[in-house]
């Protein structure tokens, strides 16, 4: 996200950062992705590889090499209790999943993007540790964490 949160604009991500992808698959591989539709369909070829794909949606019934299902907590109800649960959008989705998040993964770009539309949503950094702070030339990773939550979120660039 930018320095003001913006994450979106008219459905695409504002930034291309290989680096930022790379790292998302890193740390999504071989775990559940859980996105909403629309976000599904910012995704070049679909159901990402590699993971479990969970796609909330109201219209839409099957979507391919995705579970679809029409609210956060359906989905959640179909996952494992130490299943980890990487959130990945939309603004929506964020906002609902923010108060079971146990752990944030954002990359801080520098950039503030021009016609940006959607934003990750304001969270409290007094409840929230930042343990990862990875300094890259236009953006920073980094990783807070709060106690007894169950979801990740993973915010995209």
């Amino acid at each position: 996200m930018s320095p003001h949160r913006a994450i979106g604009s008219h459905g695409t991500l504002p930034w291309h950062i290989k680096e930022d992808l790379d790292h998302f698959k890193k740390l999504t591989w071989g775990h559940t992705v859980l996105m909403g539709r629309r976000t599904y369909e910012s995704l070049p070829h679909g159901a990402l590889p590699g993971r479990r794909n969970i796609v909330l949606s109201q219209s839409t019934k099957s979507l391919p090499g995705c579970e679809v299902y029409t609210s956060f907590e359906e989905a959640l109800q179909h996952c494992g209790a130490d299943e980890q649960v990487f959130v990945m959008g939309g603004a929506s989705v964020y906002r609902t999943a923010l108060p079971l998040a146990s752990h944030l993964y954002i990359t801080l770009v520098e950039q503030e993007p021009q016609d940006v539309d959607t934003f990750f949503p304001v969270f409290n950094e007094d409840e929230w540790q930042e343990v990862k702070h990875e300094q890259h030339k236009g953006f920073t990773f980094t990783e807070w964490v709060r106690t007894s939550k169950r979801c990740h979120m993973v915010s995209p660039t």
